[in-house]
């Protein structure tokens, strides 16, 4: 299935761009991370199919961004970061805040996880507005 206007080679390199930018947020605020969510390092899955699922969730997320972008008809730097911080505002971050409320989680942990989420949707969206969609 080929979608019209969709640049794949900036799909991908956002894709994994935002992903190796989680293993640096997360290794900056993991342990702050790990007290927010109240688990312990041995809770913490090693299996390799946590990252496979998390970059496949990556590469969904800049193919739709990609796909809004063009829908959008401004394929630049500042309209995919603009665009990109409008859907993080919007959906991620909402989406999180109310989850993280009812799961009795401190905003500690939203902030870490959506500070995270912004800035990956960032990088996607400068990267795919950079070579377009």
């Amino acid at each position: 299935m080929a979608f019209s206007g969709i640049n794949y080679l900036a799909v991908l390199i956002a894709a994994a761009a935002s992903f190796a930018s989680g293993a640096v947020w997360y290794r900056a605020l993991g342990t702050q991370w790990m007290a927010a969510a109240g688990i312990v390092p041995e809770q913490i899955e090693q299996s390799p199919k946590i990252y496979v699922v998390a970059g496949l969730c990556q590469l969904i997320m800049a193919f739709l961004l990609a796909g809004v972008l063009g829908h959008l008809g401004r394929a630049d730097i500042p309209g995919g970061m603009i665009t990109a911080a409008f859907l993080w505002l919007g959906f991620v971050v909402t989406s999180m805040t109310v989850n993280h409320r009812f799961q009795g989680k401190g905003w500690n942990l939203t902030l870490i996880d959506g500070g995270y989420w912004l800035v990956a949707l960032l990088i996607q969206g400068a990267i795919i507005g950079a070579m377009g969609v």
